[in-house]
């Protein structure tokens, strides 16, 4: 198990790494997954805008893209892609802190490797139950 932390031309505040790590690493293995390598990518919303027109043909921002490289379904192997701009931004309109925000969007990314979805609204609630109770876990 491998996981990874990349800026760039970006910076963020990523305390207690290897709290984090470990704490990913069980989100995982609470879904009954077994994780091979997860790299975080931190950027500006220009890279990720770049990145979501180039391989999901959408163009708009976003917070984060989850790409699942996984050779075998037995093993996880994903890069997921965070604009910490956008978490900024986010953190502003919903009145909570950027170490807040960028958890709860650093767990969404490992949860679609888990699983879950977000495209129909029951789905969508679904998630955020487990953005909350794993942000509760985390940060409480």
């Amino acid at each position: 198990m491998a996981i990874s932390f990349f800026f760039q031309n970006t910076k963020v505040t990523l305390t207690e790494r290897t709290r984090l790590k470990t704490f990913i690493a069980r989100l995982f293995k609470s879904h009954g997954k077994e994780l091979g390598s997860l790299s975080y990518i931190f950027c500006t919303d220009k890279r990720l805008l770049e990145i979501n027109r180039q391989f999901l043909k959408h163009d708009y921002f976003t917070d984060i893209i989850t790409f699942d490289l996984s050779e075998s379904p037995k093993i996880t192997d994903a890069e997921i892609y965070i604009s910490i701009d956008r978490v900024r931004d986010n953190a502003s309109e919903l009145g909570v802190s950027i170490k807040e925000e960028l958890h709860r969007v650093m767990f969404h990314g490992a949860l679609h490797l888990c699983g879950f979805a977000d495209k129909k609204s029951k789905d969508k609630e679904i998630m955020r139950l487990e953005e909350d109770k794993n942000l509760k876990r985390y940060l409480h």
